[in-house]
């Protein structure tokens, strides 16, 4: 079997996976994290480079993001929210849309005369992301699992000929 087909092999079965899991996990909302998930394996004469990519928020959903007031559902997150260095309004537009395409509204205590009307979709929104901007998102490791499976059944001759260490590798193979 030669260095390539091994490579190409590699790189299809973390996309299929990673897709997989996204797909396990309900993170397969509108699809595009799921299409945009790939792959590219480009061969010369003497090296090979192997890339992966996807959306920006890839990493995020992969990593988890720290809430403000909580770091438990992304202990180890590279990520968190507060830090000014995230995209802006991205929390907002995302929420803002999925809020209405999926027609969730929540409804108000009832109380005070108040019969449990239906809040408008922008004030659902809002307290979404503010639950999602305090106790952050949740780590899925819908690829980093899946990279370092295959990873570890990569030939031995493969690691070896190629001085290999999974923390470089994956430091140059994805593309975010």
């Amino acid at each position: 079997m030669s260095v390539q087909s091994v490579l190409d092999s590699f790189g299809k079965g973390i996309v299929q996976q990673s897709r997989s899991n996204l797909t396990k996990k309900g993170k397969k909302n509108t699809g595009d994290l799921y299409q945009s998930i790939s792959y590219e394996l480009n061969v010369s004469k003497n090296s090979f480079q192997l890339s992966f990519s996807m959306t920006d928020y890839g990493q995020f959903v992969d990593k988890g993001v720290k809430g403000v007031s909580s770091s438990s559902k992304a202990p180890i997150s590279p990520f968190s929210f507060g830090t000014g260095s995230g995209f802006k309004n991205g929390l907002t537009k995302g929420i803002d849309a999925w809020v209405q395409r999926k027609r969730i509204q929540f409804r108000q205590k009832e109380g005070k005369g108040v019969k449990g009307q239906l809040l408008s979709y922008k004030e659902t929104a809002f307290l979404i992301r503010r639950a999602i901007w305090n106790k952050g998102i949740e780590t899925t490791n819908f690829f980093t699992t899946p990279f370092e499976n295959e990873f570890k059944k990569l030939p031995e001759q493969v690691v070896e000929a190629y001085n290999l260490e999974l923390d470089t590798f994956l430091k140059y193979t994805l593309k975010w």
